[in-house]
């Protein structure tokens, strides 16, 4: 079975959002790329209050300081495709009015075709929920579950009623409609999380930190679905943060997924083996504008697809 491949979209500060979005968009659908994508950084703590993802003394990279908002990245490559699916991994889902998350993601998705995929997490900065959510840190998963019922609500038959703690809709009619269910995946790393992702979505957003680790966790989630009678199929997304850098690196300290084209390509085949359904590779960080972008993009899809991915 050939993996499905999806490219991350320019959305930091090296790139002009208006005019680089829309072009490395049409570039990667012409390139074969089958999936656009976005993820969420709603700001830039400094000092920081606290280590990235939450990790004591570990430092919010660079590229966090200017991250655009992904809906408005994602309209931007949906007005300029046809047929690549266009998703996010992840939205901070607590960071957003529940309601008006459900009617922006409809929105996109009827005006798209039906190309949308919404992944959520529930994220990790205390800053962030400080600034933007709707509720505490320490309800964040409660938020994320009544954030994925009131999108199954609005994006459902009229009239559409839902009496949740924030959120409370009288019988109302809610357009415009999705062009199809809109597949919710998550992002889930613990054993609640996982639970919830069994329970009440329809896929899993891991990460690349290395074949083994993504394996086992793979395992992990298909037990628990079958200890809980799941038999609908769990749509698969791993997310790649590539650092890509014109030579390869050498050195016994090389993590999954840098170094030059060859070594990322190298990565991609070892995690494609997982048999999940598609690699999402996000290149953006470690790229100088959006020329280099598209290069690299073009060069990682060729060689990964000559390997056989």
């Amino acid at each position: 079975m050939t993996t499905r491949l999806g490219l991350g979209l320019p959305q930091m500060r090296q790139y002009d959002i208006g005019k680089d979005v829309p072009d490395v968009a049409r570039a990667a659908e012409r390139t074969g790329y089958e999936s656009l994508w976005v993820f969420e950084r709603a700001l830039f703590p400094e000092p920081a209050t606290q280590g990235l993802y939450g990790i004591e003394g570990l430092p919010w990279p660079d590229s966090y300081r200017s991250v655009a908002e992904p809906l408005v990245t994602l309209t931007l490559a949906a007005a300029a495709t046809e047929r690549a699916q266009l998703g996010t991994s992840v939205l901070v889902a607590p960071l957003h009015v529940p309601f008006q998350l459900a009617k922006a993601l409809a929105s996109l998705d009827s005006a798209s075709g039906g190309r949308v995929v919404a992944g959520l997490g529930t994220g990790w900065s205390h800053d962030e929920y400080a600034a933007a959510s709707v509720r505490p840190f320490a309800e964040r998963g409660r938020a994320l579950d009544e954030l994925i019922e009131v999108c199954r609500a609005v994006w459902g038959p009229d009239p559409v009623v839902y009496d949740g703690e924030v959120t409370k809709i009288a019988s109302s009619v809610v357009g415009p409609k999705p062009a199809r269910p809109i597949p919710i995946l998550l992002a889930a790393g613990s054993g609640k999380a996982r639970r919830r992702l069994v329970d009440h979505a329809d896929g899993w957003l891991p990460t690349g930190m290395g074949a083994e680790v993504v394996a086992e966790q793979w395992r992990q989630l298909r037990d628990l679905a079958a200890e809980r009678g799941r038999t609908e199929p769990i749509r698969t997304v791993l997310r790649v943060n590539c650092q890509y850098s014109r030579a390869n690196h050498e050195g016994a300290d090389r993590r999954p997924f840098q170094g030059g084209v060859d070594q990322i390509v190298e990565d991609l085949a070892a995690h494609a083996e997982i048999g999940l359904e598609e690699i999402l590779v996000d290149l953006q960080s470690s790229t100088r504008d959006a020329e280099e972008l598209k290069d690299v993009a073009v060069e990682v899809y060729e060689k990964a697809r000559a390997a056989g991915i």
